[in-house]
């Protein structure tokens, strides 16, 4: 019809109108004082988002339950959203710099009834930490996640569980321990990050509520986000290893021998050791028990262990440390049968303490309850008598996961720190064993002192928890707070009866130079001379950084700096650097970019900005730029040191 004029208004004005006029507000800001970042919930779309001058940083859909009906309160620090089903949802601002913002999304005291879903944008950029895997892959947006319970457990490798997640944008997300939560990642909804709570198991099913509480901070960038985590957070550790496990190499009998040891294989693999040019660590691991659980020395195997540490030690070796674990298998008697009277084992709600772990059959174990003191007191007096009996230094702590409990345990602790709060005690527990400590399982333990061992790694080369994953397991250690790292053995542990061959030990151990510590089972004379010469070298070449890896650690006690950080560490908004996972860092001013291919004679390498020397050639190079087809021979591993 002449003269009609066709008006088209978008959703969001509508929505606006309707906001108008039934004065309910639909969206409600956090704002800083000092810092330029804008945190704003918006009730018609549960989105909640965070800008730091203007840039989008973090975009959470929060969960379902959320709607206009929420009723808005103010506080001191924030505000609260009152749902329906009586949900209280709280933004309270934690810190307010000119440099760096946190703030925290609350719900308390949940009812067990109700299930939560906050689903965090990826925003097409690089994320960094999260959960160790098998497929280590970095960065970890390309991980895939189902419903799956974060937690140091020992499916898929994920020892170390904590729940820290860094993006390339600024901006990092913590969920707090005590959340029983699981993630979904790019399944249910590509591209995101779902932070979902269910009070099922693994988790406490028997308090009437839960918590669920997350930390965003935001900082110019990536860089200086996470240092404010680290101060803020997750803590930086007391103290640092012992020079000597750095300077020298630990020597496992693990990968070698495997369960296979007795007096006769220790002191001919300590004089092999000796005889091929090498020293260091001497690391007695599984089987010298009388059974599992024991904690004492099979006498048929090692009929004078004071003597048999006593003549290692005379070849050479300076320290000598243990295997242990945290059991106590069916059947290792009166041991067994004395912790369960005693009530020091872990029992579920039916009073069952049956469990199983690699060195059991299904139910055969029991997991000692390190949630109780006076279990703990026990555990380390028996501990402290075989240092007494064997001249032994330290020990090597296999396990410790929550996974190992039964099911649905019963702890001596809060409803909701199950089941994490066995981790921690037993941690804890065993740390104070001095500078020569290792462990593998960790979760909320950044304080701890000793070194976090990567968990058992396959003689692959691939993605599967070979080669290339030596390498970004040791950047996702450091991003989430655990600079201390101690890699696996070189070239694996040649498990299905599939060893290292030539090539892989090699490549492996060059891999390896960079890191804080060399830990061989398998050795180079097993394979030819040249083997042997490149490992001499390649030693030695560790030996050198050894005043750089001890400078990081002090400087990771002091201030909390990663040891290993990825290369965009160097200049957090190289979107190259930020993408980079066959490369890393020794502090600020050394890249390694060791060869993890096989059969490969060159690769390319990146240099980020600055002035780069290289360690071999002695060339300068000024960064960023790529160094196409570097030649890398099967004796060279390809460094550079900052001008």
């Amino acid at each position: 019809m002449a003269g009609t004029v066709l008006i088209v208004v978008s959703a969001a004005f509508l929505a606006l109108l309707a906001q108008t006029a039934s004065g309910q507000e639909t969206v409600y800001s956090l704002t800083f004082s000092e810092a330029s970042t804008v945190v704003s919930v918006d009730l018609q779309s549960r989105e909640l988002r965070v800008t730091l001058a203007d840039r989008l940083v973090q975009q959470v859909q929060l969960s379902g339950n959320l709607d206009t009906t929420a009723q808005y309160t103010e506080t001191e620090t924030g505000f609260t959203l009152t749902t329906n089903d009586g949900t209280v949802l709280e933004l309270t601002k934690d810190f307010d710099q000119a440099t760096y913002s946190q703030f925290s999304v609350i719900r308390n005291n949940v009812p067990r009834a109700v299930e939560l879903v906050d689903c965090v944008n990826l925003l097409n950029t690089h994320w960094y930490g999260g959960p160790q895997q098998k497929r280590q892959y970095w960065p970890v947006q390309k991980l895939r996640f189902n419903r799956y319970s974060m937690l140091s457990k020992e499916a898929d490798n994920s020892a170390v569980g904590d729940r820290y997640w860094l993006n390339a944008l600024g901006s990092f997300l913590y969920v707090d321990e005590t959340a029983p939560l699981f993630a979904d990642q790019n399944y249910g909804q590509p591209g995101y990050l779902c932070l979902e709570t269910r009070a099922i198991l693994p988790y406490d099913t028997h308090g009437p509520d839960y918590d669920f509480r997350y930390t965003i901070g935001v900082a110019a960038d990536a860089r200086e986000v996470h240092m404010g985590a680290v101060r803020n957070i997750l803590g930086k550790p007391s103290g640092h290893p012992a020079e000597s496990m750095v300077a020298d190499p630990i020597w496992s009998t693990w990968a070698r021998y495997k369960r296979d040891v007795d007096d006769t294989v220790v002191q001919e693999f300590a004089s092999e050791i000796i005889a091929n040019g090498f020293g260091g660590q001497y690391e007695l691991d599984d089987f010298w028990e009388q059974c599992y659980g024991s904690l004492t020395f099979n006498r048929t195997k090692f009929p004078n262990i004071r003597n048999t540490i006593a003549a290692i030690k005379a070849r050479g070796f300076d320290r000598v440390t243990l295997w242990i674990h945290p059991f106590i298998n069916k059947g290792c008697e009166p041991w067994y049968s004395d912790a369960r009277r005693r009530g020091y084992l872990v029992a579920d709600w039916t009073g069952s303490t049956d469990t199983e772990w690699w060195n059991s059959a299904t139910g055969q174990a029991a997991y000692i309850d390190f949630t109780k003191a006076e279990v703990r007191e026990w555990f380390t007096s028996r501990l402290q008598a075989i240092l007494d009996e064997s001249g032994i230094d330290s020990f090597k702590f296999d396990a410790g996961e929550t996974s190992w409990s039964p099911p649905d345990p019963v702890f001596n602790g809060p409803l909701k720190r199950r089941p994490i709060q066995i981790v921690g005690d037993y941690l804890r527990t065993v740390a104070q064993f001095g500078e020569l400590v290792e462990i593998r399982s960790t979760q909320a333990t950044q304080e701890l002192p000793v070194f976090v061992r990567m968990i058992d790694k396959d003689s692959n080369w691939g993605w599967n928890n070979g080669l290339p994953t030596l390498i970004t397991t040791l950047l996702q250690l450091n991003m989430v707070g655990y600079p201390l790292v101690l890699p696996d053995m070189v070239g694996g542990n040649g498990y299905d009866n599939q060893p290292p061959t030539k090539e892989m030990f090699i490549r492996w151990l060059q891999a390896n130079v960079f890191m804080p510590s060399i830990q061989y089972s398998y050795v180079p004379w097993d394979f030819d001379a040249e083997t042997i010469t490149i490992a001499l070298a390649m030693t030695q070449l560790h030996r050198t950084m050894t005043s750089s890896i001890m400078d990081r650690f002090a400087l990771a006690v002091s201030e909390g700096l990663p040891v290993n950080p990825p290369l965009w560490w160097i200049d957090p908004t190289d979107t190259t650097a930020q993408q980079i996972n066959d490369q890393y860092l020794l502090g600020d001013d050394i890249i390694a970019a060791p060869v993890t291919v096989e059969n490969a004679r060159a690769r390319d390498i990146y240099l980020p900005s600055g002035s780069w020397v290289d360690g071999n050639t002695g060339a300068t190079h000024t960064g960023p730029k790529w160094l196409r087809n570097y030649a890398v021979p099967l004796s060279m591993v390809p460094y550079f040191v900052r001008s």
